[in-house]
């Protein structure tokens, strides 16, 4: 029994009752926990509306310690249910003079699930390697070093493009000082 709905007897002044849940919705029985405080009590239990076809209590009378918790199974046959059932649990004491009426849902239990050979089937299988990544693992380079590599040839292309435009021997040296600083650059990063 996975459920539970607590009434609160004598609690702050005799004959009283207290639900500790407004309602209760459920998929099979549940217990109805009466718990008692600064007085014993006798508690009659009854099922109400369309509850009454599918459950049932043990017996309808209580009694019920002082400062002792009290245990009512309510059976519910809920497996074939088809629709919810409404109905109500409703506990009296005082000879009548006191009710608390708890509405109760007894919902129909979840449809079977089917299971296939997909199940075994990795969820998020493996994504193809980006062009990056795939760089990277031919090259052995680390991603850094990528970088500083593609920013060379980015300088070296620059430096390219401003001879041309200048012209000259000097513009030339230019040229081939950067590619020097490159191809050094390259070898200190490799090894």
């Amino acid at each position: 029994m996975s459920q539970e709905v607590t009434v609160h007897v004598n609690r702050g002044s005799t004959d009283s009752l207290e639900a500790a849940v407004s309602t209760l919705e459920t998929r099979g029985s549940f217990n109805l926990l009466l718990d008692g405080h600064e007085r014993p009590a006798h508690v009659h239990c009854r099922l109400h509306g369309d509850l009454e076809r599918i459950a049932t209590l043990e017996t309808s009378n209580y009694y019920v310690e002082t400062e002792g918790e009290t245990v009512v199974p309510v059976h519910v046959a809920a497996e074939n249910l088809e629709a919810p059932i409404e109905g109500q649990l409703e506990v009296v004491t005082g000879y009548g003079s006191e009710t608390v009426t708890v509405p109760v849902v007894v919902k129909p239990a979840p449809g079977p699930v089917d299971v296939d050979e997909s199940l075994a089937e990795p969820a998020n299988p493996t994504p193809e390697p980006s062009t990056l990544e795939r760089v990277l693992t031919v090259s052995g380079l680390d991603p850094a070093t990528l970088a500083v590599v593609a920013l060379g040839l980015v300088a070296i292309g620059i430096a390219t493009v401003t001879a041309a435009t200048v012209g000259g021997t000097l513009s030339m040296i230019g040229v081939g000082i950067v590619a020097v600083g490159f191809c050094v650059a390259l070898v200190l990063l490799v090894r």
